[in-house]
């Protein structure tokens, strides 16, 4: 700044203008300065941050379409373009898998928190994301940001080495879809006691600083895990592991909900809804893994069949296991079992045969069953089982890829250790130990950051009344019904009506225990 003052100190000019442009703006500076007075920075900077970002927009050059589109294959774009779509189908089914999980009274807080990412990273990943995942590498740790800053040279440029016959725009789309969801997943584990502006930081940071520099290290042909000899598909350490990491993270910082330390159990909202959810996931999978091929051909149908087979599977083991445990069938236990079998194929859909899917899917369900068994007997609040799902899942699904893989179904994969390459087994365990390491060191780190900026959990009052009405000023539970009592018809708000049907229980529940303790 000194240096810029004694720079312009003798020239007239630029002070004479200075001073024009400061008088006639004078009151629009009194205008801002007012409403930060006002308002309060925190509330008004995310606003100027996204103005700065559109009005940046505007003066980023335009360029003409990649000439040589006798590259491209038209079926390959039609199946990329239907893929991206159903993997951003699977971000609002997981806020119906999630939101119908939670305590009624914080359903729409739960199921924002995972559908605003589609906000939030889109102008992240335009920006800058798509640059520090798959640009120009950086020794083989983060992409060149100016590479694709403001998506320049996405829509005129070669397309992706990987994925030569569709343009590098729909390969940058479909890539987003995944960011999207990532820090969608973490919200599970911190739901009914997150902030909302505190989770919006850090969608913002975790995408930055955990997702960005693994999808580098993992799927850019520079990053030093791909040269490594790891593979991941479609996510497996990118997407589960890196959130299912960053879950436990957050689950330790924000430490346990009062509830979880009364020992409640907290009844979920709404089954119907986590069994759309899991429709929903589970439809969206198939783009998800079956898109990860990058195109029309022999190994997405493979992928298709092993992501459906393993799901099944892992459905089923979860159910039945359950039963072996001495519990019901549930719809819930289904639910997430077919998540975890999911979760758990999609590093290797595209390496392993469709039979090994049903093993992957089994053993992966019974290990993520054990894992939240496990939970319940420590004093870890992981609100949803994300770290023992997605997190366990992923590095289980990955091993399992190590073990099962073979160049029969992919050639340009490997062998596994079960067909006498036990290299590859060590590549892919050496994958998850650094992946595993930097997501939840990081992750953990992010979390503190932010609690030092702002207390990133609620008070003991709102987590009691709730976060769909303190944080969002709603309610699931909303509107009014026709009540008729004593021959009077009257409108009653819906949220009294249930609040008088639960004490009316717990009335009767009070009067019952006193009548057997007597």
């Amino acid at each position: 700044m000194y240096i810029f003052l004694k720079k312009y100190q003798n020239n007239d000019a630029f002070i004479k203008n200075a001073y024009t442009f400061v008088s006639n703006n004078y009151k629009i500076f009194l205008l801002i300065r007012y409403f930060i007075m006002k308002i309060g920075i925190k509330q008004i900077l995310p606003f100027l941050i996204l103005a700065s970002i559109a009005i940046a927009a505007v003066f980023v050059p335009s360029l003409p379409d990649f000439a040589d589109t006798g590259k491209y294959n038209g079926a390959d774009i039609a199946w990329l373009l239907i893929a991206t779509a159903l993997v951003f189908l699977m971000t609002p089914g997981l806020a119906f898998f999630y939101g119908g999980m939670v305590h009624r009274k914080n359903v729409i807080s739960t199921m924002i928190k995972s559908v605003v990412a589609a906000g939030v990273v889109s102008i992240l990943w335009v920006t800058v994301g798509f640059s520090l995942s798959f640009g120009e590498s950086i020794g083989g740790i983060i992409g060149n940001l100016g590479t694709f800053l403001f998506f320049q040279g996405v829509n005129s440029g070669e397309p992706w080495s990987l994925a030569p016959t569709i343009p590098l725009t729909l390969f940058a789309l479909f890539q987003l879809m995944f960011a999207i969801i990532t820090p969608g997943l973490v919200v599970g584990a911190v739901a009914e006691r997150i902030r909302f502006t505190s989770y919006i930081l850090f969608i913002v940071l975790f995408s930055l600083l955990v997702y960005a520099p693994i999808a580098h290290w993992v799927w850019h042909p520079d990053g030093f895990l791909f040269k490594m000899g790891g593979l991941d598909f479609a996510g497996g350490a990118v997407v589960h592991i890196s959130a299912g990491m960053a879950a436990l993270a957050g689950a330790m910082v924000l430490k346990r909900r009062q509830a979880h330390i009364n020992g409640l159990e907290v009844p979920p909202a709404n089954i119907p809804y986590v069994l759309i959810g899991t429709g929903l996931l589970w439809f969206g999978w198939f783009g998800f893994n079956a898109g990860s091929a990058l195109g029309a051909n022999a190994l997405a149908v493979s992928a298709f069949a092993t992501t459906n087979i393993s799901g099944a599977a892992g459905g089923l083991s979860w159910m039945f296991f359950d039963v072996l445990r001495g519990k019901k069938p549930s719809v819930l236990g289904f639910c997430i079992g077919a998540v975890v079998g999911l979760a758990a194929v999609t590093p290797g859909a595209g390496y392993v045969g469709i039979p090994q899917s049903i093993f992957i899917g089994f053993v992966a369900a019974i290990i993520s069953n054990l894992a939240v068994y496990w939970k319940t007997k420590t004093t870890l609040d992981d609100t949803l089982d994300v770290f023992p799902c997605h997190g366990v899942g992923g590095i289980v699904g990955l091993l399992l890829t190590g073990l099962l893989a073979t160049k029969t179904v992919n050639p340009a994969g490997s062998d596994g250790w079960f067909y006498g390459n036990h290299e590859f087994f060590f590549s892919q365990l050496k994958l998850v130990a650094i992946t595993v390491s930097y997501s939840f060191i990081v992750s953990y780190g992010i979390f503190k950051f932010i609690n030092l900026l702002q207390p990133m959990r609620v008070s003991s009052e709102e987590e009691e009344e709730g976060l769909d009405s303190t944080q969002h000023n709603e309610k699931y539970t909303q509107g009014t019904l026709l009540v008729s009592s004593h021959g009077f018809i009257y409108e009653k708000e819906v949220e009294d009506e249930m609040e008088e049907d639960m004490e009316n229980v717990r009335q009767i529940v009070t009067e019952h225990t006193k009548l057997r303790s007597s």
